[in-house]
């Protein structure tokens, strides 16, 4: 499970250290028992995050049944995406 006030305090940390592999490193570091993911956002056509900003979006994974999938429920959720959003 992760909460919304987790899921804003890494979007948050991401606003500080910017969007990138050096950033989603370190969240996995920091919050070992959450899966991170990174990719860029337009690999995620017709799904909907939890947490938009102008630089990236954040999803949440749910992997409890050897599937990862997308979820917008925090209750399941086991891991985030961090999808980079790249300016036309």
């Amino acid at each position: 499970m992760i909460t919304a006030e987790q899921a804003q305090e890494i979007a948050d940390k991401i606003v500080d250290l910017g969007v990138g592999d050096a950033t989603v490193s370190a969240l996995r570091q920091q919050y070992q028992k959450i899966h991170f993911t990174y990719c860029m956002d337009d690999d995620l056509p017709n799904n909907s995050p939890v947490i938009e900003h102008k630089d990236f979006n954040l999803y949440l994974i749910d992997g409890r049944e050897h599937c990862l999938c997308l979820t917008n429920d925090y209750e399941s959720a086991t891991g985030i995406v961090v999808a980079e959003i790249i300016a036309d």
